[in-house]
């Protein structure tokens, strides 16, 4: 029997199939509203079709998940009295069975507990390096977090009092919101159970570099915005990819400069290569045992920094200039 103190807010836009999986896995919830962002497969008048609230998303502002999100909450909020959980899931993931009983009963015994996860796993994992990666970032320890993803059970009331996610932000809205939770005073928890699936659906190197400059971008915004009340973890991001992905690039060009200018051999230009070759094998020989491509994670890690450092310079061109963000998306 569906718990009618929780609700679940499906947000997704053109996920066909994959949404008919997500709301079948959700047989049985009473209170359950999807909010589309203005798809064109038929998704928002499928989920009608099966007797489900619909929310279907104007155009006049930009379609980020957080303001899906928020909206679902409210509607749930406005037409179920008694609400006291929201489970929030994407339209390309199903939900494990028993997960939504198991992390309530979690939530209620967890007084000072305002989100719990659990173990979300990528559908295809083999299908591309991509999806292999995506489900290994998703496999967060078990224990106290610092943040959340998008998939994620939640007390209603903490919402509503942390102000429910940022709708200005294109991502990074979920670290957003635990960052503003734990300051008052809440926990966010992994628990061992599972949680659900993802098909990410990345099976090209485009879809993986846009997902990571998006992923620089929400960092840097991130850190812009919160300065050194960041989040720890996203700090060290940062910093990670500010030296690999812009400032050992400036060296390279500055030396290439110097070179020229004094007749310097252009070998000293190529010193801080080694920098990248030692990264390069220092996580071949970690990722060896895990991947099945460790050469090619390798690359991919490296390479990545570069793509991230691209998302920073995307966000700080916002900011400089006031620009609202244009979504980056990956499929």
């Amino acid at each position: 029997m569906a718990d009618p103190k929780l609700g679940v807010v499906v947000i997704g836009r053109n996920e066909g199939e994959r949404l008919k999986a997500c709301l079948a896995s959700l047989h049985g919830v009473a209170a359950l509203v999807y909010v589309d962002s203005g798809s064109q497969d038929g998704s928002l008048e499928y989920a009608a079709g099966r007797g489900i609230d619909t929310i279907a998303l104007t155009s006049d502002r930009p379609f980020t998940a957080a303001r899906a999100r928020n909206a679902g909450i409210r509607h749930l909020m406005a037409r179920h009295a008694g609400i006291e959980y929201i489970q929030t899931i994407d339209g390309d993931c199903t939900m494990a069975p028993g997960w939504l009983d198991t992390g309530a009963a979690t939530l209620r015994a967890s007084s000072k507990v305002s989100t719990i996860f659990g173990r979300l796993r990528e559908r295809y994992p083999y299908h591309s390096l991509y999806n292999r990666i995506c489900d290994d970032e998703w496999n967060v320890p078990i224990g106290a977090a610092e943040s959340c993803g998008g998939i994620a059970l939640h007390r209603a009331a903490t919402l509503t009092a942390a102000g429910g996610f940022n709708e200005s932000l294109i991502a990074g809205e979920e670290p957003d919101l635990c960052l503003r939770l734990r300051r008052a005073g809440w926990s966010i928890i992994r628990i061992d159970a599972e949680m659900g699936d993802h098909d990410a659906n990345i099976l090209h190197f485009s879809q993986w570099w846009r997902r990571t400059v998006r992923a620089g971008f929400a960092y840097a915004e991130h850190v812009w915005r919160n300065r050194s009340g960041s989040l720890p973890s996203w700090k060290r991001q940062a910093v990670r990819f500010a030296f690999w992905g812009i400032v050992l690039p400036a060296m390279i060009v500055g030396l290439l400069v110097i070179s020229a200018l004094v007749g310097w051999s252009l070998a000293w230009a190529a010193l801080p290569l080694l920098a990248y070759l030692t990264q390069f094998l220092r996580i071949w020989l970690r990722e060896r045992r895990r991947f099945p491509y460790p050469l090619r994670m390798a690359a991919l890690t490296v390479i990545g920094k570069f793509a991230e450092a691209y998302g920073a310079l995307k966000f700080l061109g916002v900011a400089v200039t006031r620009r609202k963000a244009e979504l980056i998306e990956y499929k």
